[in-house]
C-alpha cells in the first residue's frame, strides 16, 4: 500500500476537551481565511457534517469579527441525497446552525442540485456537483492542483467515523479507489441514509490544508489505527498539499501509544 504514503507529514494536536478542539478549529479557519482572502480575494472552504457543523459556531465570537464572509465560497465534501430541507441534509444542518448566522452570499454556497436531491438521484447529483466545480475552476474561483488539473480547495474541515471513514468514503467500498472523477456516489452506504455523493480521494488530498477534527472515545480505536498507517481505513489515506493536521481531544487520542502524544 505504499502508494498511500503521505506526501505531507501527518501532524496532530491533542486538546483537553471537545470545546478546546472547536475553538482551535475556529482559529485555524479564521487565519487561513485571512490569508487566502488577502492573497486571492476568495476563500474556498469545504465542510462535512456531524458535530463539526456545531463547532463552526465558534467563529461567531467577537474576536473573529473581521472575517471577510463575502469572500467565502462554501462546499461540502459529501452530502446525503435527500431533499435540502430534510433533517439529514448536511446543507440544512449547516444552514440552520451556522450559515444563517453569517453574511455569506447565497450564490457562494454550493449545495447539491435540489431536483436530484428531491428525487434521490445520487448519480445525477454527483454529475451536477462535479460540473459546478469545473465551472468554478474555469472562473478561477477554485484553483487547480499543479499539473494534475484536479481542483484545489483552500481548506477542508473533515471528520472521521468510528469505522475510519471520511467524507462518504467507507472501508471496503469501491469509491475509495475512484481516481478519474471529482465527485462520485454511493447508494448502499453502511451509514444511513444510504444514498450520498462524495469527493473522491484525489480531490480531497489536493486541498492546500486539510484539518481532521475528531472527538470522543468511540473514535479512539480508529485514531490508533490511522497513526499506525492502517490504510484499510480511508482516513489513514488523508494528506494535503501544504498541511494535513489532526485535532484530537484526549478521549479520541486515548489509545495512541504514549510516544505519539
Amino acid at each position: 500500500m505504499a502508494s498511500y504514503s503521505v506526501n505531507t507529514k501527518r501532524e496532530k494536536k491533542v486538546f483537553d476537551t471537545e470545546d478546546d478542539v472547536a475553538k482551535a478549529m475556529a482559529e485555524y479557519t479564521f487565519n487561513l481565511s485571512k490569508k487566502f482572502c488577502k492573497k486571492r480575494g476568495y476563500f474556498t472552504i469545504v465542510l462535512s457534517g456531524g458535530d463539526l457543523v456545531l463547532w463552526l459556531k465558534k467563529l461567531l465570537v467577537p474576536e473573529y469579527a473581521e472575517t471577510e464572509w463575502s469572500k467565502w465560497h462554501v462546499f461540502w465534501v459529501d452530502e446525503r441525497v435527500v431533499p435540502l430541507d430534510d433533517k439529514d441534509s448536511n446543507y440544512k444542518q449547516t444552514l440552520d446552525s451556522f450559515l444563517s448566522e453569517v453574511p455569506i452570499p447565497t450564490s457562494n454556497i454550493y449545495a447539491i442540485d435540489q431536483n436530484c436531491a428531491a428525487l434521490g438521484d445520487a448519480k445525477g447529483a454527483a454529475i451536477v456537483y462535479e460540473e459546478c466545480i469545473k465551472r468554478l475552476v474555469n472562473q478561477n474561483i477554485i484553483r487547480t492542483y499543479k499539473s494534475s488539473g484536479f481542483p484545489q480547495f483552500d481548506l477542508q474541515l473533515l471528520g472521521m467515523g468510528p469505522d475510519g471513514h471520511m467524507a462518504s468514503l467507507f472501508p471496503g467500498h469501491y469509491q475509495i479507489k475512484e481516481k478519474a472523477s471529482l465527485v462520485t456516489y454511493i447508494t448502499n452506504s453502511p451509514k444511513l441514509p444510504p444514498k450520498r455523493i462524495t469527493f473522491t480521494l484525489p480531490v480531497i488530498n489536493c486541498a492546500s490544508y486539510n484539518l481532521m477534527a475528531v472527538c470522543g472515545e468511540a473514535q479512539a480505536d480508529a485514531v490508533a489505527k490511522v497513526f499506525k498507517d492502517d490504510f484499510n481505513l480511508p482516513s489513514a489515506r488523508l494528506t494535503a498539499d501544504t498541511q494535513a493536521i489532526w485535532y484530537l481531544d484526549k478521549t479520541a487520542a486515548s489509545k495512541l501509544p504514549s510516544e505519539c502524544l
